[in-house]
């Protein structure tokens, strides 16, 4: 049987790879779901962590993953136990995205993301010689994957979701259990780790937590495939992930959906988000992030710090000065 880092350089493809060296023993791609239920729902785990000022359960009993409510080791112990590896998307296509964000998310993520487990991170963009080289801690990889050149950036936000089905059905689903798509406008700032892994994994967005449901901004146009009257959270594009076959189920779906509404004519009102909304509403998540992670401000040009640790994220704020228009 061949070791994890044999499969990952037996399956090296496209112009460009980064940091590719041995990697440890064989790991299956299997769902956790089932064992990680130990911690949440042991009695030590509950009562020496609660959380009263904030919901962490949804109606249909999926975690809501709060600052303290969780014990990162058993988390660590029980992924490494069962030798899961992660997969970790990001969309980088122009330049200008290459020279804002790419270099900070990458290093950011060596620091933080998903430490102590097998960890490939896929970039997609048009131009792979301008991706810039990092230093990658062992069992780490970097793969460089050239993308074709989408005029509007809604275009390649709707279309990523059809690149994640075909890499995890060629490729991903041969090499890992878990799969991230991330946002590439953003730096982690603190612990981003096995807790947040799940069977599907969604982002609550942080703008809409607080606000009455008639506010959330699903798409109310009938005539999209992304339509929804009600729905239970609003979620962010930003990350969401979970085993390979949820995201890759994932994906088909926003992509059927995103098919058939340019067939008729139709855009969502937040592109691949309110597909992804409409999913959510219909296929619950097993996990949802809280928005304690994560920072949406943008009224300056450079990423903020927040000070929350654990699953901790930064967004990066429109850069005027590269006129890069984030969405």
């Amino acid at each position: 049987m061949q070791t994890w880092g044999e499969r990952a350089n037996s399956t090296q493809k496209g112009p460009f790879q980064v940091g590719i060296e041995p990697g440890p023993s064989s790991c299956g791609a299997r769902a956790l779901t089932t064992v990680l239920k130990a911690p949440w729902h042991s009695p030590t785990f509950q009562t020496s962590h609660t959380r009263s000022a904030v919901q962490t359960q949804t109606d249909w009993k999926a975690p809501i993953m709060w600052e303290g409510i969780w014990e990162p080791l058993d988390y660590d112990r029980i992924h490494a136990d069962n030798k899961t590896s992660v997969a970790l998307t990001v969309f980088a296509r122009t330049l200008g995205y290459l020279e804002a964000y790419l270099e900070t998310f990458l290093v950011s993520a060596e620091k933080h993301f998903m430490i102590g487990l097998p960890v490939m991170y896929y970039v997609f963009t048009e131009r792979p010689d301008d991706v810039p080289k990092i230093d990658l801690a062992p069992h780490r990889y970097l793969r460089v994957i050239r993308v074709e050149r989408h005029s509007r950036w809604q275009d390649i936000s709707m279309m990523r979701m059809k690149t994640i089905s075909e890499l995890i059905d060629s490729e991903m689903k041969y090499l890992f259990s878990h799969v991230f798509c991330f946002d590439v406008d953003q730096r982690f700032m603190g612990r981003f780790g096995s807790e947040a892994l799940g069977e599907s994994v969604a982002l609550l967005h942080a703008h809409f937590y607080k606000l009455p449901k008639n506010r959330f901004t699903y798409d109310r146009n009938p005539k999209s495939k992304a339509y929804m009257e009600i729905g239970d959270y609003y979620y962010h594009a930003a990350i969401f992930g979970g085993s390979w076959e949820s995201v890759k189920a994932i994906a088909d779906a926003c992509l059927a959906s995103i098919i058939e509404d340019k067939q008729n004519g139709v855009e969502a009102l937040w592109h691949d988000e309110s597909h992804l909304n409409k999913y959510f509403w219909i296929h619950k998540p097993s996990k949802l992030l809280s928005l304690h992670i994560y920072d949406i401000r943008r009224s300056t040009p450079h990423p903020r710090v927040i000070h929350a640790q654990p699953l901790l994220i930064d967004r990066c704020t429109f850069n005027k000065k590269k006129k890069i228009d984030i969405g």
